[in-house]
This record gives structure tokens, C-alpha cells and sequence, in this order.
């Protein structure tokens, strides 16, 4: 099995994380990337088996996918344990929802930031930051007392802490009136497999000499 990934991909780190928690051996691609360039050029293998042309892309022997949450599936199929989604089913339906809301609710206003970081007050940083902090707030709600979002450690929490970190790095942290979403990132902190994520992650940061958030 093989996982192509990149330096500072949210989505690949996402995969990245799923891998270590299921304790599957895979080869490790990161493809090239620099902080001017970015991809470009992208990965042929990227480009030949993902029309989006981004990571992550997972190989296994005959079988070529690519989406973060389609190798997550994937992954909880042919490795039922430790199960990453809920056993109860409405629980795990809260918990996809949750994953899928991560990708497509909270990191488009992130993406909005990228460039922003030193005009604060410009309309789109200010838009963009006011939609992360909507969601912080109904995110606090939704993990009440659990420690994990879905009550179940999953998927959901493994998006969600990517996506939040990358919200961190681009201006919209976590504030004082989350106080129980700032103890759940700092659980998530301590997982191994979150940890070794990261630490590549932050390790590439700073050897470009940028912050670590």
C-alpha cells in the first residue's frame, strides 16, 4: 500500500493520521512542494489518478483512490479495528456529518485566509473569520462534556483537528469562550499518530522558517 501525501496537505495529513491509527504498514510519498511553487509541478502519479490533481492518493496493489474521506472509508473496510466510525449508526452518521462538514463548511473561509494574514481588516479576512468563529462556537455545543465530537474517537475528530490547526495557522484560533474544543485539541495533541503527523508538519514549517501554530 502506498500514500502519496504532501508537506502542508491538511487533507493528506488527514489520511496520513488514519494510517498510523489503524497500524497499517503503507509506503509514504511526499510529494515535492515548496512555499513559492507550492506542487507545481504536480506528482505524475497524482495527476494520472486523481483529475483533481492533489493528495492524498492511496495505491493498493490494483486499487487507485484519492479524497481524504474516501480513504478513510476504504481503510475502515478492510481494517475494521480499531473502528474510527461509531458502531451505532446514528452515532457514526453524526460523525460523517461532522468529517464532511470539517472539509466543506469550515475550511473554505480557511482557505479564504491564506495571503490574508497581514491585512487583518481586509472585508474577506474579516467575512472569513467571523465564519470560523460561527463554527467554533456551534462546535463547542455539539462536543458538550465528551471527550470526542462523535463520543467515539473518529474520523470526525481527525478532520476537524487538521482543519482547525491550518485555521490556527491563518489567523482564526480557538478563543477563551472555547474552553472545552481548546482541552479537546490539546487530547488530540497526545495521540501518537496525531503527534508524528504534526511534528513532520511543523518540522517542515520552521526549516522554511515559518511559525508553528
Amino acid at each position: 500500500m502506498k500514500l502519496y501525501s504532501g508537506p502542508l496537505s491538511m487533507f493528506g495529513a488527514k489520511a496520513e493520521i488514519a494510517v498510523r491509527e489503524k497500524g497499517l504498514a503503507v509506503e509514504l510519498v511526499m510529494v515535492p512542494f515548496d512555499m513559492t511553487a507550492l506542487y507545481s509541478p504536480k506528482h505524475p502519479e497524482v495527476v494520472r489518478i486523481n483529475p483533481k490533481r492533489q493528495v492524498p492518493v492511496l495505491i493498493d496493489d490494483d486499487l487507485e483512490i484519492f479524497d481524504s474521506t474516501q480513504i478513510f472509508e476504504y481503510l475502515e473496510t478492510i481494517k475494521p479495528e480499531p473502528g474510527l466510525w461509531p458502531a451505532d449508526a446514528r452515532q457514526r452518521a453524526r460523525a460523517r456529518r461532522l468529517e464532511l462538514e470539517s472539509d466543506e463548511v469550515y475550511f473554505p473561509p480557511i482557505i479564504r485566509l491564506m495571503g490574508l494574514q497581514s491585512t487583518p481588516q481586509d472585508p474577506t479576512a474579516v467575512e472569513a473569520r467571523a465564519a470560523a468563529a460561527a463554527f467554533y462556537n456551534r462546535m463547542e455545543t455539539v462536543l458538550g462534556e465528551r471527550e470526542w465530537l462523535a463520543g467515539e474517537y473518529s474520523y470526525a475528530d481527525i478532520a476537524f483537528y487538521m482543519a482547525q490547526l491550518f485555521g490556527e495557522r491563518m489567523g482564526a484560533p480557538l478563543a477563551e469562550a472555547h474552553p472545552r474544543l481548546r482541552d479537546w485539541r490539546a487530547r488530540m495533541g497526545t495521540r501518537p499518530a496525531v503527534g508524528a503527523v504534526v511534528g513532520a508538519m511543523a518540522r517542515y514549517l520552521l526549516s522554511q522558517g515559518r511559525k508553528v501554530p
